[in-house]
């Protein structure tokens, strides 16, 4: 029997810091994520009471899915890559425009173990963070590991991201 792919019980005290912060502010959450294929999502969503807080998630794993749900422009996915700076901010920006929420979040990256492009190895993951009225951000991270562990890590950086983001 293989370990969960996430141990989002692990994850409980700082999704309760996220609704908590959220509450405060009366923002509402919305993700689109690609690598983490709806974990951040999950998490958010595995605490009781995350419907007055969590909007909605989008799983936009193909470039498709990407233009088609989110608007991101399929030239820019052309010119930088599916994961870069600029699709992470397309992403969020994104979400912002489809759904009614406050904050949102755009995460694509290469989980591994294959997918890894020169300038790009497996573990590149870029966030991208908007929040209704302000500029979008983008962070890139460097993560290490098998699939399964790049991905956890990528849930965990997103959600410390979105706790100091929604922080008054």
């Amino acid at each position: 029997m293989t370990a969960p792919l996430l141990a989002l019980d692990a994850l409980e005290p700082l999704v309760l810091q996220l609704a908590a912060a959220l509450r405060a502010r009366r923002w509402r959450l919305a993700t689109a994520e690609s690598c983490t294929g709806g974990l951040v999502a999950a998490a958010c969503t595995a605490v009781a009471g995350s419907s007055d807080w969590f909007e909605r998630g989008f799983v936009t794993y193909s470039n498709e899915a990407k233009v088609e749900s989110l608007g991101v422009p399929a030239a820019l996915i052309a010119r930088y890559g599916a994961v870069s700076r600029e699709v992470a901010l397309a992403m969020a920006d994104g979400v912002l425009r489809q759904a009614p929420a406050d904050l949102a979040l755009g995460v694509t990256g290469i989980a591994g173990p294959g997918g890894a492009v020169p300038g790009k190895p497996v573990g590149t993951v870029w966030l991208g963070l908007a929040a209704r009225g302000q500029a979008a951000r983008a962070e890139l991270l460097q993560l290490g590991g098998d699939r399964a562990s790049i991905r956890a890590q990528t849930v965990q950086q997103a959600l410390q991201r979105l706790l100091e983001a929604a922080r008054p």
